[in-house]
Protein backbone atom coordinates (compact mmCIF):
# COMPACT_ATOMS: atom_id res chain seq x y z
CA UNK A 1 0.00 0.00 0.00
CA UNK A 2 1.27 3.68 -0.51
CA UNK A 3 2.44 5.69 1.53
CA UNK A 4 0.22 8.86 1.94
CA UNK A 5 3.21 11.34 0.92
CA UNK A 6 3.79 9.33 -2.44
CA UNK A 7 -0.06 9.35 -3.02
CA UNK A 8 -0.32 12.99 -2.45
CA UNK A 9 2.85 13.32 -4.62
CA UNK A 10 1.61 11.70 -7.69
CA UNK A 11 -1.30 13.61 -7.84
CA UNK A 12 0.29 16.91 -7.67
CA UNK A 13 2.62 15.89 -10.62
CA UNK A 14 -0.53 14.99 -12.67
CA UNK A 15 -2.42 17.89 -12.19
CA UNK A 16 0.44 20.39 -12.78
CA UNK A 17 0.44 21.68 -9.01
CA UNK A 18 4.42 20.32 -9.55
CA UNK A 19 6.24 20.87 -12.67
CA UNK A 20 9.99 19.46 -12.76
CA UNK A 21 12.03 20.65 -15.53
CA UNK A 22 15.56 20.11 -14.69
CA UNK A 23 17.07 20.57 -17.79
CA UNK A 24 15.45 23.78 -18.03
CA UNK A 25 14.93 25.00 -15.07
CA UNK A 26 12.56 28.05 -13.28
CA UNK A 27 13.75 31.15 -11.75
CA UNK A 28 12.12 31.67 -8.40
CA UNK A 29 11.09 35.37 -7.23
CA UNK A 30 14.07 34.89 -4.92
CA UNK A 31 16.59 34.69 -8.18
CA UNK A 32 17.19 31.15 -7.35
CA UNK A 33 17.66 28.37 -10.20
CA UNK A 34 15.38 25.87 -9.48
CA UNK A 35 14.25 22.42 -11.08
CA UNK A 36 10.60 22.31 -9.25
CA UNK A 37 7.99 25.16 -9.49
CA UNK A 38 5.27 24.30 -7.24
CA UNK A 39 1.53 25.99 -7.14
CA UNK A 40 -0.69 24.29 -5.07
CA UNK A 41 -3.10 26.46 -5.34
CA UNK A 42 -3.90 24.37 -8.60
CA UNK A 43 -5.40 21.89 -6.35
CA UNK A 44 -8.43 24.32 -5.56
CA UNK A 45 -9.07 23.38 -9.38
CA UNK A 46 -9.70 19.25 -8.97
CA UNK A 47 -11.93 18.47 -6.18
CA UNK A 48 -10.80 15.24 -5.53
CA UNK A 49 -7.56 16.12 -4.65
CA UNK A 50 -8.89 19.23 -3.07
CA UNK A 51 -10.95 16.92 -0.79
CA UNK A 52 -8.22 14.16 -0.17
CA UNK A 53 -5.92 17.71 0.92
CA UNK A 54 -8.39 18.91 3.15
CA UNK A 55 -9.26 15.73 4.90
CA UNK A 56 -5.08 14.50 5.53
CA UNK A 57 -4.74 18.09 7.49
CA UNK A 58 -7.81 17.67 9.28
CA UNK A 59 -6.56 14.49 10.32
CA UNK A 60 -2.82 15.68 10.86
CA UNK A 61 -4.13 18.46 13.20
CA UNK A 62 -6.95 16.24 14.96
CA UNK A 63 -4.20 13.74 15.49
CA UNK A 64 -1.25 15.61 16.58
CA UNK A 65 -2.71 19.74 17.71
CA UNK A 66 -6.25 18.45 19.10
CA UNK A 67 -5.90 21.26 21.45
CA UNK A 68 -6.42 24.10 18.36
CA UNK A 69 -9.16 26.26 19.11
CA UNK A 70 -8.34 28.27 16.17
CA UNK A 71 -7.23 27.37 12.77
CA UNK A 72 -4.85 30.04 10.83
CA UNK A 73 -4.24 30.26 6.88
CA UNK A 74 -1.21 31.65 5.60
CA UNK A 75 -2.06 34.53 2.56
CA UNK A 76 -2.62 34.52 0.36
CA UNK A 77 -2.35 30.25 -1.19
CA UNK A 78 -3.52 28.64 1.71
CA UNK A 79 -6.50 31.03 2.96
CA UNK A 80 -8.83 28.55 0.84
CA UNK A 81 -7.09 25.44 2.27
CA UNK A 82 -7.43 26.74 5.99
CA UNK A 83 -11.10 27.08 5.30
CA UNK A 84 -11.99 23.69 4.13
CA UNK A 85 -10.14 22.40 7.08
CA UNK A 86 -11.63 24.63 10.05
CA UNK A 87 -15.42 23.81 8.21
CA UNK A 88 -13.86 19.80 8.58
CA UNK A 89 -13.16 21.13 12.36
CA UNK A 90 -16.09 22.92 13.69
CA UNK A 91 -13.65 25.64 14.50
CA UNK A 92 -13.29 29.28 13.72
CA UNK A 93 -10.72 30.68 11.12
CA UNK A 94 -8.43 33.57 10.50
CA UNK A 95 -5.93 34.32 7.91
CA UNK A 96 -2.26 36.38 8.18
CA UNK A 97 -1.48 38.70 5.55
CA UNK A 98 1.99 38.98 4.62
CA UNK A 99 2.65 42.57 5.41
CA UNK A 100 -0.70 44.94 6.96
CA UNK A 101 -3.46 46.15 5.19
CA UNK A 102 -2.54 49.70 3.64
CA UNK A 103 -5.85 51.09 5.01
CA UNK A 104 -8.89 51.07 6.70
CA UNK A 105 -7.89 48.76 10.38
CA UNK A 106 -4.32 47.97 8.30
CA UNK A 107 -5.16 44.43 9.72
CA UNK A 108 -2.14 42.16 9.59
CA UNK A 109 -4.69 39.14 11.27
CA UNK A 110 -8.42 38.93 9.47
CA UNK A 111 -10.63 37.58 12.21
CA UNK A 112 -10.50 37.42 15.46
CA UNK A 113 -8.11 35.40 18.01
CA UNK A 114 -8.90 35.71 21.57
CA UNK A 115 -6.15 36.30 23.77
CA UNK A 116 -4.94 32.71 24.64
CA UNK A 117 -6.18 31.09 22.37
CA UNK A 118 -4.59 27.68 20.64
CA UNK A 119 -3.85 28.31 17.09
CA UNK A 120 -2.77 25.55 14.36
CA UNK A 121 -1.47 27.24 11.30
CA UNK A 122 -2.11 26.20 7.68
CA UNK A 123 0.52 26.41 5.35
CA UNK A 124 0.16 25.44 1.70
CA UNK A 125 4.10 25.70 0.87
CA UNK A 126 7.13 25.25 3.17
CA UNK A 127 10.68 26.46 1.33
CA UNK A 128 12.74 28.39 3.35
CA UNK A 129 10.37 28.80 6.11
CA UNK A 130 10.70 32.96 6.40
CA UNK A 131 7.10 33.54 5.53
CA UNK A 132 5.44 30.67 7.95
CA UNK A 133 7.46 31.57 10.92
CA UNK A 134 6.62 35.58 10.32
CA UNK A 135 2.82 34.39 9.80
CA UNK A 136 3.48 31.95 13.79
CA UNK A 137 4.98 35.28 15.12
CA UNK A 138 2.19 37.57 13.96
CA UNK A 139 -0.23 35.15 15.83
CA UNK A 140 1.64 35.18 19.26
CA UNK A 141 1.94 38.98 18.62
CA UNK A 142 -1.65 38.74 18.37
CA UNK A 143 -2.16 36.61 21.91
CA UNK A 144 -2.60 33.18 20.00
CA UNK A 145 -0.31 30.42 21.16
CA UNK A 146 0.99 28.57 18.58
CA UNK A 147 0.70 24.89 18.71
CA UNK A 148 1.80 23.93 15.31
CA UNK A 149 1.80 23.95 11.61
CA UNK A 150 0.65 22.20 9.00
CA UNK A 151 1.60 22.23 5.03
CA UNK A 152 0.61 20.08 2.19
CA UNK A 153 3.63 20.06 0.76
CA UNK A 154 7.68 20.86 2.26
CA UNK A 155 11.02 21.19 -0.06
CA UNK A 156 12.89 19.85 3.29
CA UNK A 157 15.06 22.62 3.27
CA UNK A 158 17.82 21.79 5.86
CA UNK A 159 17.30 25.76 6.43
CA UNK A 160 13.72 25.51 6.97
CA UNK A 161 14.40 22.48 9.39
CA UNK A 162 16.80 24.49 11.61
CA UNK A 163 14.56 27.17 11.72
CA UNK A 164 11.67 25.55 12.76
CA UNK A 165 13.80 23.97 15.56
CA UNK A 166 14.53 27.40 16.99
CA UNK A 167 11.28 28.49 16.88
CA UNK A 168 10.01 25.53 18.80
CA UNK A 169 7.45 24.94 16.42
CA UNK A 170 6.31 21.67 14.96
CA UNK A 171 5.53 21.31 11.25
CA UNK A 172 3.67 18.45 9.95
CA UNK A 173 3.29 18.00 5.95
CA UNK A 174 1.48 15.93 3.96
CA UNK A 175 3.75 15.22 1.50
CA UNK A 176 7.70 16.13 0.95
CA UNK A 177 10.27 16.76 -1.47
CA UNK A 178 11.57 13.33 -1.00
CA UNK A 179 8.42 11.43 -1.68
CA UNK A 180 7.77 13.21 -4.61
CA UNK A 181 11.43 12.54 -5.70
CA UNK A 182 10.20 8.54 -5.74
CA UNK A 183 6.83 9.01 -6.86
CA UNK A 184 8.21 11.06 -10.07
CA UNK A 185 11.50 8.30 -10.45
CA UNK A 186 8.32 5.56 -10.06
CA UNK A 187 5.93 7.27 -12.77
CA UNK A 188 8.47 7.90 -14.98
CA UNK A 189 7.75 11.76 -14.74
CA UNK A 190 11.55 12.44 -15.16
CA UNK A 191 14.55 10.62 -16.40
CA UNK A 192 16.68 8.23 -13.93
CA UNK A 193 19.39 10.65 -14.81
CA UNK A 194 17.46 13.58 -13.44
CA UNK A 195 16.98 12.28 -9.87
CA UNK A 196 20.84 13.50 -8.72
CA UNK A 197 20.46 16.62 -10.38
CA UNK A 198 17.21 16.85 -8.48
CA UNK A 199 18.53 15.64 -5.14
CA UNK A 200 21.80 18.29 -5.30
CA UNK A 201 19.54 21.16 -5.90
CA UNK A 202 17.56 20.35 -2.65
CA UNK A 203 20.96 20.60 -0.72
CA UNK A 204 22.11 23.94 -1.71
CA UNK A 205 19.39 25.73 -3.75
CA UNK A 206 20.72 29.11 -3.62
CA UNK A 207 23.96 28.56 -4.81
CA UNK A 208 22.60 25.38 -7.74
CA UNK A 209 23.34 26.01 -11.34
CA UNK A 210 21.10 24.26 -14.28
CA UNK A 211 24.48 22.33 -14.69
CA UNK A 212 24.72 20.79 -11.64
CA UNK A 213 25.04 17.26 -11.81
CA UNK A 214 25.30 17.05 -15.06
CA UNK A 215 28.05 14.95 -16.61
Amino acid sequence: MKQIDKILAEKLLHIGAIKLQPANPFVWASGWNSPIYTDNRVTLSYPEVRNFIKVELSRLIAENFGAAEVVAGVATGAIAQAALVADTLGLPMVYVRSTPKDHGLENLIEGNIKPGQKVVIVEDLVSTGKSSLKAAQAVTEAGGEVVGMVAIFSYEFPVAAQAFKQAGIQLLTISTYSAMIEAAAQSNYVKASDIDTLQQWRQDPANWTPTAGVD
